[in-house]
């Protein structure tokens, strides 16, 4: 288990699930996907379906987010969101509630893709259009707050990587991130969260986009943080033009990616992709720094 509140989920839970309240669903073949969100369990349900349920308690409250908006957001991006079919109640030790989604085929994106300009466009033009939906009722996003409400955390989670990163370096760069002036605009709607578990291509291009967990709004800069996760120096130009970030915001984003060094101790163990992933963010960063792009 990667967290101390984790619940316990295995297959015969969600089989459990399934019989007791949508027995239509229960005969069909289950198995786990194998997954490097730290939220969410998801098993595949068939051929056409997939289960999600809540590893922590904090992502219970994502269930019904996602079954209202979803649909709303689904219809002003350019490409496929999860839809919600079917919401599961409490039952058989399990304490929150949980959905039955439509499978969407696709695959993540690996180093391979981090020099499509193809892909870098087509995320950069989900983000625009994201951008501009209607914010009306919308709760706060996860990361669209000010860079400052991170500043203990990153310093801390920086102290805990000492040895497997350039800990100084990181910590100027933040240091200096937290000079550039905040968000003054309207709150606009963020994913939050574009990391390469939360994204599918077909083809190459941007097919879909998931986990809405840390969805809402505010600041748009976290959704620059991709040019630094899921990216290179090549294709993060494209990313940006798409997405239309200008100087500050594009700044702003990069300090955001410097956060998953939280992930590099924190999954060092249960989650390697996700400790991975918190290497890349900082390397790419300290080479944007270290090639004189401004902080």
């Amino acid at each position: 288990m990667m967290h101390d509140d984790e619940y316990f989920i295995d297959a015969d839970l969600v089989r459990r699930l399934l019989a007791t309240q949508f027995p239509q669903w229960a005969p069909l073949p289950l198995r786990p996907v194998e997954a490097w969100g730290t939220g969410n369990a998801i098993y595949r349900l068939g051929d056409d379906l997939s289960v999600r349920l809540p590893r922590i308690p904090s992502a219970a409250g994502d269930v019904r987010f996602e079954r209202e908006w979803l649909p709303r957001l689904a219809t002003m991006v350019p490409v496929a969101l999860p839809e919600p079919l079917a919401v599961g109640e409490p039952g058989e030790g399990y304490p929150e509630q949980w959905t039955v989604n439509r499978w969407l085929d696709g695959v993540h994106p690996t180093e391979a893709d981090a020099d499509s300009h193809d892909f870098a466009r087509g995320l950069g033009e989900f983000v625009a259009r994201l951008r501009q939906a209607d914010t009306t009722g919308a709760r706060p996003g996860y990361r669209g707050g000010p860079l400052r409400t991170r500043d203990a955390y990153v310093r801390e989670w920086t102290a805990k990587a000492e040895g497997e990163i350039d800990t100084e370096a990181v910590l100027d760069v933040w240091q200096a991130s937290l000079d550039l002036p905040e968000w003054d605009g309207p709150p606009v709607w963020t994913h939050g969260d574009l990391l390469a578990g939360n994204v599918l291509l077909d083809g190459g291009r941007l097919h879909a986009v998931i986990d809405f967990g840390a969805a809402g709004i505010g600041d748009p800069a976290c959704d620059a943080l991709p040019a630094w996760t899921l990216l290179t120096a090549e294709t993060r130009p494209t990313f940006r033009a798409a997405a239309g970030f200008d100087d500050a915001t594009w700044a702003r984003g990069r300090a955001w990616a410097l956060t998953f060094v939280g992930g590099i101790a924190y999954y060092r163990q249960t989650n390697p992709p996700m400790a991975d992933l918190g290497h890349r963010a900082i390397a790419e960063v300290l080479q944007d720094t270290a090639t004189g792009q401004p902080v």
